[in-house]
């Protein structure tokens, strides 16, 4: 059940309170740059309240995905904020905001409203996965978010395909096609490995799950695609 409330303030559009059983996320939208052509395209092809439903529903795929059920094996997140912000690069997450690039909505050339959703649903990962305490290979945690992206039907065809690549944690897209072949010998994977980088991270978390060592899987799933 959501409920939307609407506020007069300037630049807070939208505020969206998805309750998860007695828990509740606050979602919220604010278009920084809707002066500029990005902030303007944002508003006509996207919308705040579509980015709100597309931040409740990123947030159940994601909890689904990593078998998380129980709120106590998820983070402790109250609330998540979107800015659409006059900036460089796509998007990027700290402190638990997400961050689009105007600029980047307003040079896309493409069906812009189904990349930002997949960019929501990667950045949305960064809230709620676990980061091995800060251990973790950055390209491994990129991986997970763009995985989640995989999942979720939002991949764009400019991903590279399956088998390419350089190494296991180049991160991205690389790495999420990687972890999709790692998920398809054990059902789950991706979710086991979340699950153990709550309080550190280790290579040999892929031989507790899968029995050979990350390099061997690398060159298993590298070897399937004659790569």
């Amino acid at each position: 059940m959501a409920q939307i409330t609407i506020f007069s303030l300037p630049t807070l559009i939208l505020i969206l309170t998805a309750m998860q059983g007695i828990h509740a996320v606050d979602y919220t939208v604010t278009n920084t740059a809707s002066s500029t052509p990005g902030g303007a395209r944002f508003d006509s092809e996207i919308g705040a309240q579509y980015s709100l439903q597309t931040l409740d529903a990123a947030t159940n795929f994601i909890w689904t995905l990593f078998q998380q059920s129980d709120p106590a094996d998820r983070k402790d997140v109250q609330k998540v904020s979107l800015f659409i912000d006059d900036m460089d690069g796509v998007a990027y997450t700290s402190n638990d905001e997400i961050h689009v690039s105007a600029r980047y909505i307003q040079s896309y050339s493409g069906d812009v409203k189904t990349e930002i959703t997949g960019v929501l649903y990667h950045e949305m990962t960064h809230v709620w996965q676990w980061n091995g305490n800060g251990q973790a290979p950055g390209g491994l945690i990129e991986g997970i978010a763009d995985y989640v992206r995989l999942k979720a039907g939002y991949a764009p065809s400019h991903w590279v395909q399956p088998g390419q690549g350089d190494r296991w944690d180049q991160g991205y897209d690389v790495t999420a096609r990687f972890l999709d072949y790692c998920n398809s010998l054990r059902d789950g994977f991706v979710a086991e490995l979340n699950k153990k980088m709550r309080a550190g991270y280790n290579d040999n978390y892929f031989v507790d799950l899968l029995g050979k060592t990350v390099d061997q899987l690398w060159n298993d799933y590298k070897a399937q695609y004659n790569n």
